[in-house]
């Protein structure tokens, strides 16, 4: 077994002896396509974030063992689950052990008298729906990436759901999991004692205090959910307008009309029906008069739904909106997870199409600021394309996250070339992510709404967001793990006695 750089045939045999040889790699294939992420990095810098070794832990006294046999040896651990985030939060800093958790994929309880589930933090949400099923239950975390990602990732990003504001969002939906700290204790997270209770006043809300944590305070291995009796019937409903502007009012109106089926709202500006009529074959052709669109979900029993949605229809309606037929209605609805393991391509300047990786800031915005922060965002883009042609503006979303539409996750989707990337256009790409998360910032919103700041140029302007609140996550962070060994680097956090990194 060749063995990568800085790590010794100890270490690896002290992992094995946990899990056994089969399931302990440092070949550079295991290694590298476990720190592959969908977001664009240059091809030729991934070597920078490779670890040592590969360890696939199937049970929580495994991941323990582990743990602390890393913070003995001061070894840093960064836990893997799908592996389908979008900021680098899953991605070595400086090397060491990679724990691929998706060996817990089991499904271990489904509670239909309390309405939960408890699993492994490698289950898929698809899979745990369709297991859901014949007890009338559904799982109601519906991400982009639904098909894909796994629980633990939920968990690590905070993560947002497209149906939240009837919902919640996983913050909402997790009761309690199992963590294990970085000395390997293992300890119950949540509210209260209780795996299955959801609200508590006996002590802090650790729970809280977990989300988002991107495997710095620990390492989540099960799972338990809140479940909801499966809806009779969904109803989607998507409207044109002539202007952004009042695509914008339309937006904040429905989510504010009190609709209690209401699941969320998706608002697209004109650079991003421009994109989707351009280059998405999957987009229904619309006129070119429509230029900004609305679409919005409603969840809940047939009578409910049908009477939810006259009431939008009417509001809209007044606003401007022409409805788009049930085909883009319900087909766009349908398909909205499939885009984001879709190929994907962008254009240069002069048209030419060009093979694009996929970037998207998620701003947390309150909807007054929307307009005014997306053309901001539009023009921070367009300078870096003037500069480099390896960049395309894909345009907005925003979508409703509370069910009074007093928020919003603000995104803008951003085509980059790969494969050309040299050093100097990611510098001038990270600096641009530095601006666009000034101006949210500076607008009173948030850098991300849920993927996480991790990544470079989100996380440099992380303390000018959080301010003093942030040297309190990081001592909460240093009591939890005081040789900051768990995930070293993310969000500025001290970085410990680590490796510089592995090599192929």
């Amino acid at each position: 077994m060749s063995l990568a750089v800085g790590l010794d045939e100890g270490l690896v045999a002290e992992l094995s002896a946990i899990v056994g040889p089969d399931r302990v790699r440092t070949d550079a294939g295991a290694r590298l396509a476990r720190t592959r992420v969908p977001a664009p990095f240059p091809v030729h810098r991934w070597r920078e974030h490779l670890p040592q070794v590969v360890v696939l832990p199937h049970t929580t006294e495994e991941v323990s063992a582990i743990l602390a046999l890393a913070n003995e040896r001061r070894v840093p651990v960064v836990a893997r689950a799908g592996g389908t985030g979008l900021t680098d939060g899953a991605v070595p800093e400086h090397g060491g052990i990679l724990l691929d958790m998706k060996g817990f994929g089991q499904i271990y309880e489904i509670d239909p008298l309390r309405r939960t589930a408890t699993v492994g933090v490698g289950v898929n949400m698809l899979k745990l729906n369709e297991a859901l099923a014949p007890f009338g239950l559904f799982y109601p975390d519906d991400p982009a990436s639904y098909p894909t990602s796994l629980v633990g990732g939920r968990i690590g990003t905070s993560g947002w759901s497209l149906i939240g504001a009837r919902f919640g969002h996983t913050r909402d939906l997790v009761l309690s999991f199992l963590c294990v700290l970085a000395d390997g204790r293992v300890v119950r997270i949540g509210d209260g004692g209780g795996p299955k209770i959801s609200k508590s006043s006996t002590g802090l809300s650790l729970k809280q205090l977990f989300m988002g944590h991107q495997g710095t305070l620990g390492i989540a291995t099960e799972v338990t959910l809140k479940l909801y009796p499966k809806p009779e019937a969904e109803l989607s409903l998507f409207w044109g307008f002539a202007r952004y502007e009042d695509a914008h009012q339309c937006v904040d109106a429905l989510a504010g009309a009190g609709v209690a089926t209401f699941a969320g709202a998706v608002l697209f500006d004109e650079a991003k029906v421009a994109y989707l009529r351009r280059d998405d074959e999957a987009y229904i052709p619309q006129p070119a008069s429509v230029r900004s669109v609305v679409c919005t979900a409603l969840y809940g029993w047939e009578d409910e739904v049908r009477a939810g949605g006259r009431r939008l229809w009417r509001i809209a309606a007044d606003l401007g909106g022409r409805y788009l037929g049930d085909e883009i209605s319900q087909g766009d609805w349908a398909s909205r997870h499939d885009r984001y393991a879709t190929p994907l391509h962008g254009r240069r300047l002069d048209g030419t199409v060009v093979p694009m990786g996929w970037h998207c800031e998620d701003a947390a915005l309150n909807h007054p600021e929307i307009v005014s922060v997306t053309r901001q965002w539009h023009a921070i883009v367009e300078e870096l394309r003037r500069r480099y042609d390896a960049f395309d503006d894909w345009g907005t979303f925003a979508y409703t996250s509370a069910d009074t539409g007093v928020d919003y996750l603000v995104e803008i989707d951003v085509g980059i070339w790969e494969q050309v990337l040299d050093d100097g256009m990611w510098d001038a790409w990270v600096e641009a992510k530095r601006a666009i998360a000034r101006v949210a910032v500076g607008a009173g919103g948030s850098i991300s709404a849920c993927h996480g700041a991790c990544r470079a140029g989100d996380v440099d302007v992380v303390p000018e967001e959080l301010e003093g609140s942030l040297a309190i996550m990081d001592a909460i962070e240093e009591a939890l793990d005081p040789h900051g060994i768990l995930n070293p680097g993310k969000y500025h956090f001290r970085k410990g006695n680590v490796f510089q990194g592995g090599q192929l």
